[in-house]
Order: structure tokens, then sequence, then C-alpha cells
């Protein structure tokens, strides 16, 4: 066991453990490694080394065959991972082949090695946070659709608002990870292309076989090849992270409602119970939003990662000087922190307990008030809007100073009562019957969900 610190309490919290492995020393380390074990293959089918010279190459480029540990010290002289990683790939073939060791690395630099190593690991982090992606979305999509036509207070200002439906409430969870789907299948040409420009960018190492050599090596990664190396032009990495912080803050705004709607005075909506599973070091009673926690936590740390990302972009000429390497661990705990959040949002989606009772309850917490706007509608129709509004007005201020529910307050006015029969009132404070369309933007939500998954599995 090494005796190097580490820094793990957090992780199972904070982090899915597939998504750490992809950024961990060995997901870096084999990115790289996959890297030249492809620019071997591409140099042999141009022709520029002998084929035999392959296999001892690819045999070297294992991550299971280095040291991180002193691979790590190492970078504190070198500036970099891939100059000592390359010197300890070189040693390790040569030792089973002199002659092929003088073919590894041919033509390339530092930053391709580690820029298409990271580019290869972005490949599996997005495989990741699209299967979990599109998991959440169709687990929202079924709750939309269940509690389609469950009443609950609408809340602006955290104040109660006009009656919606927790079903057109997740349908707006629901539209955002759809639409963070889409933003992610639009991004990945663009973002998952190879990095190879030689010393300053141009190849010239290479010659006439440049091209050739980097079309292969596209080929051999299942890269696209841009149209130019990209060392300082960082615009395809920034869109990517600044996409990720879309992510978290869509994924925080699932976990702060989940989290409101299960304060003592809400207690609506809940996380799913476990053992263990939110209490207090000192009171047996307390039931926190510990996943919710997550996805406020990732929403608060990811925008300060994503500014970092974009304060990294005015590169220097053909090479940078601390922007660059400012971006080395940034954007894998980007990575790290929405997949995370990802990770708990399906936890409590697929689990979330609803109380409509209580939403039914919460709703006349305020006896009848949230829907005078109901009421002032239908009245403004047949005595004028300003009329209506002012008389609505009135009958709320007497409703709240004598304790008494507007219904009774509005049987009791001689003005309303010969505009609506009591019928007509009771309707109108029936919140099952001032819905709207929430209804609709459920079915519409779904609907774009279903598109989507129709249209990637095309």
């Amino acid at each position: 066991m090494s005796d190097r610190p580490s820094n793990q309490l957090f992780d199972a919290y904070f982090t899915r453990r597939d998504m750490r492995e992809v950024f961990s020393d060995r997901g870096r380390v084999q990115g790289m490694l996959d890297f030249e074990a492809g620019l071997a293959r591409a140099e042999a089918e141009v022709g520029v080394i002998p084929s035999e010279a392959v296999a001892p190459i690819e045999a070297a480029c294992d991550a299971g065959l280095y040291d991180f540990e002193a691979l790590g010290e190492a970078i504190v002289s070198a500036g970099n991972s891939a100059i000592p990683l390359v010197k300890m790939l070189g040693k390790r073939i040569a030792d089973k082949d002199a002659g092929a060791e003088r073919f590894v690395h041919l033509g390339a630099t530092s930053q391709d090695v580690m820029d298409s190593g990271l580019v290869l690991q972005l490949r599996a982090a997005l495989g990741l946070l699209e299967a979990d992606l599109g998991e959440l979305a169709t687990v929202l999509a079924a709750q939309a659709q269940r509690y389609a036509a469950t009443p609950m207070a609408g809340r602006t200002w955290l104040q109660h608002a006009t009656p919606v439906t927790l079903g057109m409430k997740i349908a707006g969870w629901l539209g955002a990870v759809t639409r963070h789907r889409e933003r992610l299948a639009e991004i990945k040409p663009r973002l998952l292309v190879l990095q190879f420009g030689g010393a300053s960018g141009s190849l010239a190492a290479l010659g006439d076989k440049a091209l050739p050599i980097a079309e292969a090596l596209a080929r051999t990664l299942d890269l696209t090849l841009p149209e130019q190396p990209w060392h300082t032009q960082r615009d395809r990495l920034v869109e990517f992270a600044a996409l990720l912080g879309l992510i978290a803050g869509s994924l925080g705004k699932l976990g702060r409602d989940v989290s409101l709607l299960m304060q003592t005075e809400a207690a609506e909506v809940f996380e799913p119970s476990a053992p263990g599973k939110g209490g207090s070091s000192t009171m047996p009673h307390k039931r926190n939003p510990v996943g919710a926690a997550v996805l406020i936590g990732a929403a608060s740390r990811v925008p300060g990662l994503v500014s970092t990302m974009f304060a990294a972009m005015p590169q220097e000429h053909e090479r940078s000087l601390g922007l660059w390497h400012a971006e080395w661990d940034t954007l894998p705990e980007i990575c790290c922190l929405v997949s995370g959040a990802l990770q708990q949002a399906l936890l409590f989606a697929k689990g979330l307990e609803v109380d409509a009772a209580r939403m039914a309850k919460n709703l006349d917490l305020t006896q009848g008030l949230v829907l005078a706007e109901a009421v002032s509608i239908v009245l403004a129709q047949r005595l004028g809007r300003d009329t209506a509004h002012h008389l609505l007005e009135q009958c709320c201020k007497r409703a709240v100073a004598e304790g008494r529910h507007l219904r009774a307050v509005l049987g009791d006015d001689a003005q309303v009562t010969a505009e609506l029969s009591a019928s007509e009132l009771d309707r109108l404070l029936d919140p099952a019957h001032y819905l709207g369309q929430a209804q609709v933007w459920v079915e519409r939500a779904v609907a774009e969900h279903s598109r989507f998954e129709h249209s990637s599995h095309a």
C-alpha cells in the first residue's frame, strides 16, 4: 500500500465511480498510450515506420505496466505528463525490441499525446453522461405522466400562487434534460476530434506524409480529423465545459425544487427513504434531502470551474504556458461533479415519494385565496376588469381580516352572488378546475422526449 495521501472520502457521494475511473491516473495514462499505439499503426499503414515495429509498441501501451507515482514525481520536472510517459514507454519497448523503440512518438509532440488522450477520455465520459441523462429523462417522463393531474400550489417568489400540477413541475425538469441531450448530440462532432500537430502545429517533421498519417491516425482512434491542429484554440473543450455547466444548473434546479418541497412546512414530495439516509447526528426525527444536496452542491461548484476554462482560453501563440495547465484537472472535475449529480437525481427521481393529500391541504392554507384570480377573470367579463379586480381585492382582505374562507366571503357578497351562482363559485374555488394547460405541457414535454429517443435510435 502506498503512503501517498489520498482524498477519496467524498467521492462516492459527489461522483459516479465509473466517471472517476475515466479520469483516474490509469484512465489518463491509458488515453495517452492509446494515442501512441494508434500513431504507430497509422505510421506503419502509411509506410513511415516498419510494420514489425507496431506490435512491440502496442504491447507496451498498457497503463497497468507503469508506476503512476513515479510518473507523478517526474511530471514535477517535466512540466507535463507526456514527456516522462513517452520516456518510460520507450525504455519498456527498448527492453524488448531496441529497433522498435526508434519509432515511438515519431512526429508528435507532448500536447498531441495529452489532448488526444483527453478526447478519448471525454468520449467515454460522454457515453456515461448520455446514458444517465437518457435514463433520467425516461424516469421523469413516466413520473410527469403519473402526476399530470395531481394539483399542488404553484409558488412564485416562494409564496403560494395559482395551482399547478406536480406533473407540470416534473415536465419542466424533463424539458431541460431533453434539451441537454440534444446539445450533447450536437457537440460530439466538434468535440471528438484528433489533436495532431507536432512541435508547432505544422507537422513539418513528417513532410509530405503528414496528412496521410493524420488521416490514418484519426481513423484508427475513431476520431474526426479537424481542419487543423488546435493546440491553443480551446473553444471545443470550453464549449463542452459550458454545456456541463448548463446540465449542472438544471440538475441544481431539480434538487432545489425537491428540497423545498421536502421542507417541514411543505412536506409534499420526498426523496425515497432508506435505512440511515438523511438522518441527523442528534435529531432522530430528521429526514434530510441528502441527494438534493449533491445536485445543489454541483450547481454551486461547477460554474467556478467553467469560468476557469473560459479564463484559460487566450493561450499564447502555438503552445500555452500555464493556461493549458489550468485545464488539466478542471475539465475532469466538472465531468465528475455532473456525473455525481446525475446519479443522485436518478436515485430520487425513480423513488419519488408524493403526498397528494398534503398537497391538497397546502393548497387550502390560504383558505381559497390562491383561486382569487379564477373568480376575478370570470367577473371581469361581466363587471369589467377594474371593477372585478377591486371587488376581489376587497373580498380577499376581508377573508384575511376575519379568518374566513374566501368561498364564504364571496357567498356573502351581494355584488358577487348577483353574478355567480353557488355552483359556479364552488367550481371556481376548486383547484382541479383551474389547472390551465398543465396537462398539455406534460404531454408536449413527453412528446419531445419521445421524439429525441426515436431520432437517437434511428
